[in-house]
């Protein structure tokens, strides 16, 4: 039996402009939600409720790349990984409180429109504008190298896209006096953060189910194990998510006679995993003889 193993080497890129960027993000989610109770602006606080998104992103990514340097302990074998899944279950429920609680407030505002400070609004979504473009040249680097930066850096281009119509509707409001643009920017930015919430919580609860890894078809990956030089059979194949970033695997591989050493074809089926599907953390138990009666019943 063999095992490849990739646990990060604890070499930690692009922290740094992370920490920047978050602390960016949670300083303005202040000032905007503040803001938005002095202005009475609904798209202002809906806005605030969508830049909770960049936080709770930069945060997971930050806690993922933090945890990546705790080794496995003996309680917990895997390491710290599943803690982001855990965390982005939580801030997942709480986002669609917040979400559902603006929708409820926009349609009660639809019949009876509050007036709005709007110049407020307008100040206040423009310096979120500058916020946004800031912590994106941030990101921009490290978002072609980590998947978790990348993640990052996508919640912050889609806040900017907020501001931008927290910003159109304060310029309505100023020179027409059209209050209902308040609650109907509201809406559509509500509307924005509940289905990034749900893929959220989607993929957070793929992890914790030890669901296939999003982009890995596993039937792909048995194919292409069956088709490797010296496999004659597979059986008992498991591929599930150790953290959103991190797929593992594990089978049982049959080697045909003439094989070479069972070594040598695991490490072959190791490399082949790591340069197709990019599964680095792999466990291959090579076998002389064909799987027995009842072991297909374990198959993944």
């Amino acid at each position: 039996m063999g095992a490849g193993h990739d646990h990060g080497g604890g070499v930690i890129k692009h922290e740094k402009p992370l920490w920047w960027a978050l602390g960016l993000t949670v300083t303005f989610l202040i000032a905007e939600v503040v803001g938005g109770l002095l202005t009475n602006s609904l798209a202002l606080l809906s806005d605030a409720a969508h830049m909770a998104t960049d936080v709770i992103a930069l945060g997971i990514s930050l806690t993922a790349v933090r945890l990546s340097r705790r080794p496995p302990d003996a309680k917990r074998t895997y390491g710290y990984a599943r803690l982001e899944a855990l965390g982005a279950m939580v801030n997942g429920g709480l986002l669609f409180l917040v979400a559902g609680y603006i929708l409820w407030e926009a349609v009660r505002r639809f019949s009876e429109p509050p007036s709005v400070a709007s110049t407020g609004m307008l100040v206040i979504a423009a310096l979120g504008l500058v916020i946004n473009l800031i912590s994106m040249r941030l990101l921009k680097a490290g978002s072609g190298e980590s998947l978790n930066v990348k993640g990052a850096y996508l919640e912050v281009w889609a806040d900017m896209l907020g501001s931008v119509g927290v910003i159109i509707g304060a310029l309505i409001i100023t020179f027409t006096g059209f209050y209902i643009a308040d609650p109907i920017i509201a809406v559509l930015i509500g509307l924005w953060v509940l289905p990034r919430t749900w893929i959220l919580l989607r993929e957070a609860g793929n992890v914790l189910m030890e669901g296939a890894p999003r982009g890995i078809d596993t039937e792909q990956v048995r194919a292409a194990l069956l088709a490797a030089p010296g496999v004659a059979a597979l059986h008992d194949l498991h591929v599930w998510a150790l953290s959103s970033t991190k797929p593992a695997l594990a089978a049982h591989v049959v080697a045909e006679e003439d094989a070479s050493g069972g070594d040598a074809l695991r490490i072959q089926l190791e490399q082949l995993l790591e340069a197709r599907f990019e599964i680095h953390h792999v466990t291959l138990q090579i076998e002389a003889t064909p799987c027995g009666p009842g072991c297909e019943k374990g198959n993944g």
